[in-house]
């Protein structure tokens, strides 16, 4: 029974890479094939195969496509009031010209947690080119910075769809996630961003390609002060909710209506509606603008999202396919007895994903389907799911090329041929997943 289970794996990887790469078949269809072909292979009726389909997208999407939602939503608010553009020109002068590289890290880091990535590059990179005309230095100085920032935090913070699908999937505490995304983040930023652009522009001097927009100096941004409130209000939540009321702290020492508000305001659900409520009033009503076009703003808002929710909802469906078929109880006593990582097997199971298929978010969700099983057959802690999470995000960055739609995104953006592409942008998402990977294992022996 056991090689069976196994080829049932195989065959399922397989024909996942297969409808993607080769059939060019859209991701979420491809993932509904490969749960019912997991399900014949192992044996399963077609009534359980179904039924865990089913079980397994409801299961996921009643809490993924909630968050997701209105994460979505709070970053087409932020998008539309210009507060992106806003926040960064203002960390800039508290960074100073001579230190924009970090400055621009940090505003990559504090940007995409409510806005997607490449939208929040698309909307940040003029401010790019402005600084390095300036400056008259290498372009890459001040691009990778700002795109470390974006990737990392888009791959290992919530409220961003990548991290909260794999909690999800995995069944992790998010305030766990968002505390060990920063933890790991931070550093993982420093060296792939300003550390290795000063490194890289020195070897390529990229100048600013032609007919390209540069942003120029405006008072009408909202005030940065209230765009970094309103970002950090849901995620300072979720965090005080799994600080306080968590095994680490007796909560019985607590007034009883404080607990119950922590429990309420902390949940996501909770703290993104307040978010997205401040927002609305204070992005949009204060600043003029009218109803009807906070309604319309919304309704975009969520069309970007809507890929990312079916997606997940997929990968949900295999995992529960995975469990079901007692697939993750053999993969998890194969992987007790022997020496790999679980860590480790994590970020290779994403990696290899990533690499051959080229979407970041879809090796997620793939790689947290077959690790889930097993974290279900496993008795690991809170923090340890937590840190499982960080290192599949770290595996599906890795070596972003040309099956990779923000390869060719940040080559046009910042005018570079494809070996320059290679040599700085996939280099970089290299660094991110191997530092990632190896703080995620200190951390494990830590916690």
């Amino acid at each position: 029974m056991d090689y069976q289970l196994l080829i049932a794996v195989a065959v399922g990887v397989f024909a996942l890479l297969f409808m993607i790469l080769k059939l060019r078949i859209q991701a979420f269809i491809a993932l509904l094939i490969v749960c019912i072909l997991v399900g014949i292979v192992a044996g399963l009726s077609p009534i359980d195969i179904l039924d865990s389909v089913k079980n397994g997208m409801g299961n996921t999407l009643g809490f993924v496509a909630t968050v997701v939602g209105l994460g979505a939503l709070f970053g087409g608010m932020l998008e539309h009031s210009g507060g992106a553009q806003g926040l960064a020109i203002y960390i800039l002068k508290l960074f100073g010209e001579k230190n924009a590289s970090w400055a621009l890290m940090v505003t990559g880091f504090i940007v995409a947690i409510p806005v997607f990535f490449d939208v929040a590059f698309i909307i940040l990179v003029p401010l790019v080119y402005a600084i390095a005309k300036k400056a008259k230095k290498s372009l890459l100085l001040y691009a990778i910075p700002l795109l470390a920032g974006l990737a990392i935090t888009h791959s290992f913070i919530p409220p961003t769809p990548g991290p909260v699908a794999v909690a999800d999937i995995l069944g992790a505490n998010l305030g766990w996630v968002i505390i060990f995304g920063c933890i790991v983040g931070i550093p993982t930023a420093i060296i792939s961003g300003p550390l290795f652009a000063k490194y890289i522009s020195k070897k390529m001097d990229v100048i600013i390609p032609e007919n390209k927009e540069i942003l120029s100096n405006t008072d009408d941004y909202p005030n940065p002060f209230s765009i970094i409130a309103i970002i950090t209000l849901p995620i300072l939540l979720i965090v005080l909710k799994t600080v306080l009321l968590g095994e680490w702290f007796d909560a019985n020492k607590l007034p009883e209506v404080f607990i119950y508000t922590i429990s309420l305001l902390g949940h996501p659900f909770a703290a993104l509606i307040l978010a997205n409520l401040i927002a609305w009033y204070v992005l949009g009503i204060r600043r003029g603008v009218s109803k009807d076009d906070l309604l319309k703003l919304s309704i975009k808002s969520f069309g970007p999202a809507g890929a990312i929710i079916l997606l997940t909802g997929a990968g949900g469906a295999f995992k529960q396919i995975l469990v079901d078929t007692k697939v993750g109880e053999l993969l998890a006593s194969t992987l007790q007895s022997t020496s790999i990582h679980p860590l480790l097997f994590a970020f290779v199971v994403a990696a290899l994903i990533r690499i051959l298929q080229g979407s970041a978010t879809t090796a997620m969700i793939a790689g947290a389907g077959i690790m889930s099983p097993i974290v279900v057959s496993s008795n690991f802690s809170a923090t340890h799911i937590a840190l499982m999470v960080i290192a599949i995000a770290s595996g599906a960055t890795i070596l972003s090329h040309v099956n990779d739609s923000g390869f060719w995104l940040v080559g046009q953006y910042l005018g570079l041929t494809e070996k320059q592409t290679f040599r700085s942008w996939t280099i970089m998402t290299v660094l991110i997943a191997v530092t990632g990977l190896l703080m995620s294992m200190i951390l494990w022996y830590i916690f």
